[in-house]
């Protein structure tokens, strides 16, 4: 099974947990129909995101908005499904829209998934904006401790020399001194 396939199972067990039978036309509809949900009137959140998911999976930037606004949703579970939908999906928009939510300070409780795609997509913005996220974070007794996680390891992951001084001050943070340490091992 790819992932795709793993991903949407994971959406649909949890859909169909919410909407019971209800969801069932949208898991095989058309394209055209998908896109529909998006703009109807008075339509759940779950439908939006089942169908938001299928046509960002299929590469259709009618998804892009409703993404978005899922990326940064308090459910975990639909920010991580439409992280996942915005890798696929291959819009340019989805790194500037990923950085602006990762680092927006209103926003932390809910950034793990857009830090985390920025992390995936290797954009331009995607340092920059894991590095100024991170700074923020390392403020003493910070409560996100999981976000700043995910911007180490992102950081990491992508392996800029721009970030040596924000990891190595993140060395001094007990929750992410290991992380830290094996993300400047990065570093060329």
């Amino acid at each position: 099974m790819d992932t795709v396939d793993e991903e949407l199972q994971a959406l649909t067990d949890r859909i169909r947990a919410e909407a019971g039978p209800a969801c069932e036309p949208l898991l095989t509809a058309p394209p055209d129909e998908l896109a529909e949900v998006l703009t109807a009137h008075e339509r759940p959140l779950w439908a939006r995101e089942v169908a938001a998911f299928r046509l960002g999976c299929a590469g259709d930037r009618r998804a892009f908005e409703t993404l978005v606004l899922l990326l940064n949703h308090r459910d975990a579970a639909r920010c991580v499904s439409a992280a996942h939908a915005l890798d696929r999906l291959g819009d340019p928009r989805t790194a500037r829209a990923a950085a602006a939510l990762a680092t927006n300070p209103l926003r932390t409780a809910y950034a793990a998934a857009a830090v985390r795609l920025l992390a995936r997509l290797r954009a331009p913005e995607s340092a920059p904006a894991l590095i100024a996220t991170l700074d923020r974070l390392l403020a003493p007794n910070d409560p996100y401790w999981r976000v700043a996680l995910a911007c180490v390891e992102g950081l990491g992951t992508l392996a800029d020399p721009r970030a040596r001084p924000s990891l190595t001050a993140a060395q001094a943070h007990p929750r992410l001194a290991t992380a830290a340490t094996t993300a400047l091992r990065s570093l060329p």
